[in-house]
């Protein structure tokens, strides 16, 4: 048994587990990390998710600052090390993979840029990392969680971590379980949640789970042949699932779904210098629903990833050999090579799975359909959250099951509450740190996406920073109004927005300001767009409603811009 203390121990190394970890170094404390595999980083890595989950804003606002940073990082690892083409170097915002509408990049860039951002901590020693550490026990004391027992195997050892606060960042909730913390999987009722799309008829009697084992292919030239040999259960699998490309009309691959699944693009650089297009496959051909890997053990949880692993090599095989050609000259691109060194495997595939649901805590706010849903909330933003932790917007996107509800609707762009990342009952210093917040079924897709992750994870580091100077619990921060609008004020200060405002960015002199009185309820925005208009000339009515919201008439008396008005409104209430 090998034994570490620290201040905060993060279990799992996601993306959310590796912002927390910043947020927590930054505080000035010392940090443990474990992760499960051999990369940091999650779906964007090891998992082999490299084409992030973005929406429309995010370019300008949307993210935090280090979420910022690390695309900034992707991006700079390329022109670094090749010549941009001419294509490339006019684009507003570069693309390794050209998509028109988010951030793409081969995953193992992604580890680059994230171990870069984590280079100083370690060399102060502020930070440590374990790699292929599992928790398998965690130890109780007066109500909470005092030491975690982790196997490592690589290293025939056991670990004991000691630490004053425990982050669960792990892809399935592990230590919700082990730790007596309450939680919820699968789908739940119309009784239970109120959601309109909720079950009708109950809750699911078993969470049908399901995750993709994605893999890199490069297109190589026309008439080279990588095909690879037929997997196990290639018939089966292929009618089952089915394998297709995805295009409307079961052709078009090549024209038009290699370009969503794209994360290098050869003409984004000057020639001989990328010599191929690669991809990440990820798609319905490879969303395997066999089994549930948060009930399974550890000799099942294995046989449902090999299983996975067979369906993906089967849809990479079914493209060489039977996909329909764009150039209508027969079937199968046997030109797509599978790049093992891409994913660092032997055998090509992503290291672990992309599990889209992992276990939920049972939280002190639960996320529900109608908090974030076009057709509940009305106005441009979904509904506030006074206890707000950063923002984000996704859609509710529920890979179903055969025979459920094929949920793909819109949601408002919306808030991250600290009650949804404090359990409602279990040890006191548990936090969950990524998409095991308080959600429903429903809610759990708007949460999990690359951006919300990482602001998920940094506000729970940012907490147990704050909740280590103060000398005071999670719980006394969320429902102590002192200490939940400090805490809530530092958060704009280190990057992270609280509310929906466009037109102030990160850089802007007023972004501090607004987003503090955001999260404060004292609003300054419009009703109809996202925008909060900083150079507009103050109005009467907005006067009165800032004094209506506590501010004092005398503070905004020689104002005359909507910024100046924000930035004097949010210094006199100290924030």
């Amino acid at each position: 048994m090998t034994s570490h203390a620290c201040d905060v121990l993060i279990v799992g190394g996601g993306l959310g587990g590796v912002a927390a970890a910043l947020a927590a170094c930054r505080g000035g404390h010392r940090v443990c990390i474990t992760e499960p595999t051999r990369w940091l980083g999650g779906q964007a890595t090891s998992q082999g998710v490299s084409i992030l989950d973005e929406h429309d804003h995010i370019e300008t606002f949307g993210g935090t600052a280090t979420y910022y940073q690390w695309r900034e990082g992707i991006r700079d690892y390329y022109p670094d090390r090749y010549a941009l083409s001419p294509v490339a170097m006019a684009a507003d915002y570069f693309n390794p993979g050209a998509g028109a509408d988010t951030c793409r990049f081969e995953p193992r860039v992604g580890l680059i840029a994230l171990l870069e951002m984590l280079r100083e901590p370690v060399a102060q020693e502020r930070l440590e990392i374990f790699y292929d550490a599992h928790p398998v026990d965690v130890e109780i004391a007066e109500g909470n969680i005092s030491r975690v027992h982790l196997c490592q195997p690589s290293h025939d050892r056991m670990l004991q971590i000691e630490a004053a606060y425990v982050l669960d960042a792990t892809e399935l909730g592990d230590l919700l379980p082990l730790a007596g913390a309450p939680w919820r999987s699968g789908a739940e009722s119309v009784e239970q949640t109120q959601e309109p799309h909720a079950r009708a008829d109950g809750p699911a009697p078993q969470l049908v789970q399901r995750f993709s084992i994605p893999f890199v292919v490069g297109l190589s030239k026309s008439g080279e042949n990588h095909t690879i040999p037929c997997p196990e259960c290639y018939q089966a699998n292929r009618g089952r699932q089915p394998y297709t490309t995805g295009a409307a009309d079961g052709t078009g691959f090549l024209d038009s779904v290699w370009s969503q699944w794209r994360v290098l693009a050869a003409h984004q650089f000057m020639p001989e210098q990328i010599h191929q297009d690669l991809a990440v496959i990820i798609c319905p051909g490879t969303d395997f629903a066999g089994g549930n890997l948060i009930e399974a053990d550890d000799t099942r949880r294995q046989q449902l990833v090999n299983e996975a692993k067979q369906l993906s090599l089967g849809y990479l095989y079914w493209l060489q050999t039977e996909a329909p050609r764009d150039d209508g000259a027969g079937v199968g691109y046997p030109e797509l090579r599978l790049l093992s060194e891409a994913m660092g495997t032997h055998d090509g595939l992503a290291m672990a799975p992309y599990i889209r649901e992992s276990r939920r805590i049972v939280g002190r706010a639960i996320v529900r359909e109608q908090d974030v849903s076009i057709e509940s909330q009305t106005g441009v933003r979904a509904a506030f959250c006074d206890d707000s932790v950063g923002i984000g917007w996704s859609p509710l996107a529920i890979h179903p099951a055969p025979g459920d509800i094929d949920l793909r609707r819109k949601t408002r762009p919306f808030q991250i509450p600290l009650g949804a990342l404090l359990p409602a009952d279990g040890p006191g210093n548990l936090l969950a740190s990524c998409k095991n917040i308080g959600t429903t079924h429903l809610t759990t897709s708007c949460y999990r996406s690359h951006p919300v992750e990482w602001n998920i994870g940094e506000a729970a580091g940012a907490l147990v920073s704050y909740c280590l100077h103060q000398a005071v619990t999670p719980a006394a921060v969320h429902s102590t109004a002192r200490h939940l609008r400090a805490f809530q004020a530092g958060l704009p200060e280190q990057g992270v927005p609280l509310g929906w405002f466009t037109d102030i960015p990160l850089s802007h002199p007023g972004f501090a300001a607004v987003q503090k009185l955001a999260a404060r309820g004292v609003t300054m925005s419009s009703t109809d767009d996202l925008l909060f208009r900083p150079n507009e000339a103050i109005s009467p009515d907005l006067v009165q409603q800032l004094v209506d919201g506590g501010v004092e008439s005398e503070t905004l008396a020689s104002k005359t811009s909507r910024g100046e008005a924000a930035i004097a409104a949010a210094g006199q209430f100290g924030a």
